[in-house]
């Protein structure tokens, strides 16, 4: 199975369970990504991406204050749950269509802006998936990414991105904000990372979303068990495994 199938198998099986959890429903991240959008002029009246939409509540974020809405996904099934609970909440302006980060079936400067929330780190190919966002913006337009936050210590980096392997077979990387804003201007942008916030995870339900085997469950309690102090306070580690994870935001704007 490829890279892509995996993600698409992954979060297809698991569509419904991430449109209704708490943790990627709510947020002042989306408060703050709707807020953003709905003072751009150009969005009001225009088109906005959603890459890697997963259950869309970016997309339902920026749908509030945006003229359309492309929710965009490996995953059919996300996708179908995407519009039925774009139909339910009477969001007329929200589309759906099926692809990869890294190549994006729209023509050049023919959206106002692109979001991401939670997404990236499933990407195989980063840089190229920000150069086609850079490619489908308009002149000027904006970028607004929340992903995971990858640790600057090799240390804590090495801990964190074993517990999200051994959660979901599908993840890749949780980039740090130095690489991530490297890979921005390599793209051509201008980048700005917000500073870092936590989400508490409960661990039982963390594992349960991804449906995540009891193989692979133990593995992770002891992984905290043995995990040094240094990485049991930066990711407030508790002892029934729940934790926090960083997040961050970046925005960039295309030239």
């Amino acid at each position: 199975m490829q890279q892509q199938e995996l993600v698409a198998a992954q979060f297809g099986a698991t569509a419904n369970a991430y449109l209704t959890s708490a943790v990627h429903a709510q947020g002042a991240d989306l408060t703050q990504l709707k807020e953003t959008l709905g003072k751009l002029e150009a969005v009001r009246a225009g088109r906005v991406l959603d890459l890697g939409c997963g259950a869309g509540h970016a997309s339902f974020a920026a749908a509030a204050v945006a003229g359309e809405v492309v929710a965009y996904d490996l995953s059919s099934e996300m996708l179908d749950v995407v519009a039925g609970a774009a139909r339910d909440r009477g969001l007329a302006n929200v589309r759906t269509q099926q692809g990869a980060a890294e190549t994006l079936p729209f023509a050049d400067a023919s959206f106002d802006a692109v979001v991401s929330r939670m997404s990236a780190h499933h990407w195989r190919d980063v840089p190229a998936a920000l150069r086609e966002m850079r490619r489908v913006l308009k002149p000027g337009g904006t970028v607004m990414m929340i992903d995971i936050a990858g640790a600057e210590d090799p240390l804590c980096d090495t801990w964190l991105q074993s517990v999200e392997l051994l959660r979901d077979p599908s993840h890749i990387r949780d980039y740090s904000p130095t690489v991530w804003q490297q890979m921005f201007e390599a793209a051509g942008f201008g980048v700005a990372v917000a500073p870092l916030w936590h989400i508490d995870l409960e661990f039982d339900t963390w594992v349960a979303r991804m449906r995540t085997p009891d193989v692979a469950i133990a593995a992770i309690r002891h992984l905290w068990t043995k995990a040094p102090g240094e990485v049991v306070e930066r990711y407030r580690v508790k002892p029934d495994g729940s934790f926090s994870l960083e997040t961050m935001m970046l925005t960039a704007k295309a030239p």
